[in-house]
């Protein structure tokens, strides 16, 4: 039976609500495509006409194949936004746009580059997570526009994209789907290999080492303000490291105590970069770049790094901004496969911005009072301190940006304390604090064994603007303990879970949700693969 382009996205869309309703024996035959793989991969894409239109345009047989058309087209699509944006004239804009603007040239970079990594790879789950990345930098470059009331802006450029976002969102589905199909092919499962030692494979041996070692690794190169050391400043060192260092392998950039009063930014051509200090409290980057003073949340922070494999140790990360000025970062991370140990988070709004990515934060202490651990990427913050200040009227910890449910992002607490830091404890004040909010429709945040403090709002939860997202995130608890644990009181949103089965709270492990059995390797430092 020969079917019309037209016709044809209507007709698969209904045989597989019969087939998934009645009978897995129904089979229409497509000209062009194999009619199961449009019944089963097309089926699970939220817009199945934009795919089985493809289909029907090209020779497709496979799963694989499908998947490969899929992320071709959307790769056109980013290419083509890329290219728009690069020819935009910037300094015809005012100020804020054009900062909004200059986000949006190295998001849409980003992601060309995120999906044709995901095309030349086999594995679902990273390709599951560069895709959520890429999807992940839309959002970021409409919400730049957002933080200064000029979405207009986006509004006007959005319909030159044509179907970008939905692209986006087909590629995550039918990636994703393609999982269980092809459970019995070796070279796509996703990995879920755990050392015998409990530490997921993450880091190489020699990364392993580097992080083990009790008085800090040998540098390749070496940052001090009274000039012992090559640079004054790692913005220098970062600037230089072209002169230092040849290939991709580990290099180690040591940064002695001090307080160095800077802005930096690592690309994401520079990769698997490690930074040691002295000591959270000695080794100290500090700025106050904000939002109402023209920086974008993304712009606004004092250290962000995009380049894949980074690892920073024993330093501190500050926006001094103060709660007034709004928006201001510390530490924003894009960086896939990244590692932060005993590092200290210092901001009010906005602190640490797990952007995107895997990310793992161990053994750290994280300050602020709004939205202060927020992002997109799937990160998880183990045997950390989680300090709420004082200076907002309300505070809320968590605020996940999960734009699809397709995505493999979310931000896990596990293991850690949550408490008034000294300022708040000693205002006398007692400030609704939260555990988070949903800062986009599929938010998705959970706390495993942590002790939480009597600072805990007994909702636990609040919205972010009404009835909003309420029914479409995943918020949940596992066996937290301390006098703000107590979950009788909490919401009743539909998306909201008090989590009972210890299977069901494994899929928030660093070794199952990160895939950490893939890349973290066993370390001698304190950790937990699973609960």
């Amino acid at each position: 039976m020969f079917i019309s382009y037209h016709n044809m996205a209507k007709l698969i869309t209904f045989l597989h609500i019969l087939v998934t309703m009645f009978t897995p024996f129904v089979v229409v035959v497509v000209h062009g495509a194999n009619p199961t793989t449009m019944l089963s991969v097309c089926g699970h894409a939220p817009y199945p006409e934009m795919c089985t239109y493809m289909i029907g345009r090209t020779s497709i047989e496979t799963p694989l194949e499908v998947r490969k058309a899929t992320l071709m087209s959307t790769l056109a699509q980013a290419e083509h936004a890329h290219k728009l944006v690069m020819a935009m004239d910037l300094s015809s804009f005012e100020p804020r746009a054009k900062s909004a603007w200059a986000d949006c040239l190295e998001l849409y970079d980003d992601t060309v580059y995120q999906i044709n990594r995901s095309l030349g790879s086999t594995n679902i789950h990273d390709i599951q997570t560069w895709l959520s990345s890429a999807s992940t930098n839309y959002a970021t470059c409409q919400n730049g526009f957002h933080d200064f009331n000029l979405s207009s802006h986006f509004q006007t450029f959005e319909p030159s994209l044509s179907g970008f976002s939905k692209r986006l969102s087909n590629s995550l589905a039918i990636n994703k789907a393609l999982n269980p199909l092809l459970t019995n092919s070796k070279n796509l499962k996703g990995r879920r290999l755990m050392e015998t030692n409990n530490f997921p494979k993450w880091l190489s041996k020699s990364d392993r080492k580097l992080l083990a070692t009790a008085s800090g690794p040998s540098a390749d190169l070496v940052v001090a303000q009274d000039g012992s050391g090559s640079y004054k400043t790692i913005s220098e060192a970062v600037e230089a490291l072209s002169n230092h260092r040849k290939g991709t392998s580990r290099f180690v950039i040591y940064v002695k105590a001090g307080v160095y009063k800077e802005n930096v930014n690592i690309k994401r051509s520079v990769r698997n970069l490690m930074f040691v200090g002295d000591g959270a409290g000695a080794t100290i980057v500090t700025s106050n770049k904000n939002n109402d003073d023209g920086s974008t949340t993304y712009g606004s922070a004092t250290f962000g790094v995009s380049g894949s494999g980074f690892i920073a140790r024993d330093m501190t990360f500050e926006n001094t901004a103060g709660p007034g000025k709004h928006q201001a970062v510390a530490f924003r991370s894009g960086s896939d496969m990244s590692v932060v140990f005993g590092c200290t988070f210092k901001g009010y709004q906005d602190t640490l911005y797990v952007y995107s990515g895997r990310q793992l934060y161990r053994n750290c202490q994280v300050y602020g009072t709004l939205d202060f651990i927020f992002g997109n990427a799937a990160a998880v913050l183990q045997s950390c301190n989680i300090y709420v200040r004082k200076g907002s009227p309300w505070n809320v910890i968590t605020a996940q940006a999960r734009t699809d449910p397709n995505e493999n992002t979310g931000i896990i607490i596990h293991n850690s304390g949550v408490s008034a830091a000294s300022d708040l404890k000693g205002s006398g004040g007692s400030a609704k604090t939260y555990l988070g909010r949903p800062w986009q429709k599929y938010s998705r945040t959970v706390y495993m064994k942590c002790s939480l403090d009597s600072l805990i709002n007994s909702a636990g939860w609040t919205p972010w603007s009404g009835s909003f997202a309420l029914s479409t995130l995943y918020y949940g608890e596992y066996m937290n303990t301390g006098p703000g644990a107590d979950t009788s009181g909490r919401v009743k949103w539909p998306g909201y879970h008090v989590i009972t089965s210890a299977s069901d709270a494994m899929k928030f492990t660093v070794g199952d949700f990160l895939d950490g059995g893939s890349w973290i390797p066993g370390t001698g430092l304190p950790y937990t693969a699973g609960l």
